[in-house]
């Protein structure tokens, strides 16, 4: 999967790069990053029967075969229509090929450090999205080489998995999607995770865009975007941490007033002072990550363990379905607003999360400390899928669980 993530941060840098420099329709980068989103929500449906189809190893050949398909139709020319058609198809790929890794990962590792297995997935995966962005400002922008080295890049994938001799997990459980569920057991759980898909998507997506409309040059566009994964361990890590010794709710609150006062420095620092604009957005990165992570550790605390598949499908159905709306919102607001409309976007989904938050601390009580989890890095991008996809593992840590409390 890093190897993918190279591939992907190629992709994700070079696309809205070379949409905005065209000549073509305004909407047409915007576009491309609703179609992946969408393309994910459709993942989120047909991963989990195709995988119980055909199992895991040859389900992670035919998504991977799909990224390539993806990355062939883009080589092909600047056709924004065409382009906007790979990127769904990518984005079918990319939930599969996450609900795959996952499902395996969490399979094969035991309790003891099945966290830090995780923990180290997404890690590992963000920063080679972010290295495989730096490595585009490193090679031409002109012709096609950006997805020849995709493709490269993800039949490189493929051949860990064609080779491995671990064996394949079980089939993953039935997607039950239960809203009343998930809001019963935690309210701001589930709007956190909506308000962390669209977030996500807005500032990972849209930020190459904006760098792109205001003439900044391919290199720097490219270390931008790979500063901006950074955030990941320099703003969630300590956050996370904290989350942990109170209550989540006040860093959750915390983290939205952050990501608004980001977002109001982003629209005043000046590209002329480029060190400030990288720090500015990998902060801004770091906190939008920061929401899906907390949310989901809370998502935990509050729930039985029974409920911990279907809060699991819940959850993962509705940052796709955020990750696609607020995107598709901003691409059709901006020719009205400009370009910086993803960041008034971003301020306005995080203050109102953060009232939404404000008001649930007045009604209900903390989580004792013996009842929660343990907070674990994650990350908007890599959508959470390990209780969906592995219901064995799962079953046992419900057993682990219910025994701790």
């Amino acid at each position: 999967m890093t190897a993918v993530a190279l591939g992907n941060g190629i992709m994700f840098t070079y696309i809205p790069f070379t949409l905005a420099r065209e000549a073509g329709p305004s909407w047409a980068a915007g576009a491309a990053v609703t179609a992946v989103a969408f393309g994910g929500l459709i993942g989120c449906a047909i991963a989990g029967p195709l995988i119980r189809r055909v199992g895991h190893a040859r389900l992670f050949s035919c998504s991977m075969a799909l990224v390539i398909i993806a990355a062939l139709l883009i080589s092909l020319g600047v056709h924004p229509v065409l382009w906007i058609v790979a990127r769904m198809i990518y984005g079918i790929a990319g939930n599969t090929n996450f609900i795959i890794s996952q499902s395996w990962l969490n399979h094969a590792a035991s309790n003891e450090w099945r966290g830090k297995a995780m923990s180290f997935f997404y890690m590992a995966y963000v920063i080679g999205m972010g290295v495989g962005a730096w490595l585009f400002g490193r090679i031409p922008a002109e012709g096609n080489l950006a997805p020849l080295l995709t493709i490269f890049f993800t039949a490189l994938a493929i051949l860990p998995i064609g080779l491995t001799t671990l064996p394949t997990p079980p089939p993953p459980a039935q997607v039950s999607v239960d809203i009343k569920m998930a809001w019963r057991s935690s309210p701001v759980a589930f709007i956190g995770v909506l308000a962390a898909g669209g977030l996500s998507m807005v500032v990972q997506g849209f930020t190459p865009i904006y760098a792109a409309a205001n003439d900044m040059s391919q290199t720097d566009i490219a270390l931008l975007v790979f500063l901006m994964q950074f955030g990941l361990l320099f703003v969630q890590y300590p956050l996370g941490v904290l989350s942990d010794r109170i209550d989540r709710r006040i860093v959750l609150a915390g983290t939205c007033a952050l990501i608004a006062a980001t977002a109001v420095v982003a629209l005043n620092v000046s590209f002329g002072n480029f060190f400030l604009l990288m720090f500015v957005f990998a902060v801004f990165a770091g906190a939008v990550e920061t929401v899906y992570s907390i949310a989901n550790a809370h998502a935990n605390d509050r729930a039985p363990p029974r409920d911990f598949v279907q809060l699991a499908s819940t959850l993962l159905v509705a940052w796709s379905i955020s990750a696609t709306a607020v995107p598709l919102a901003v691409t059709a607001l901006t020719p009205l607003f400009g370009d910086q409309t993803f960041i008034y976007a971003a301020m306005v989904v995080a203050l109102a999360y953060a009232v939404f938050v404000l008001l649930r601390l007045r009604e209900r009580k903390k989580v004792p400390i013996q009842a929660r989890e343990n907070f674990e890095v994650m990350s908007a991008q890599v959508p959470n899928a390990i209780a969906l996809t592995e219901p064995a593992s799962e079953q046992v840590r419900q057993g682990v669980r219910a025994d701790n409390l």
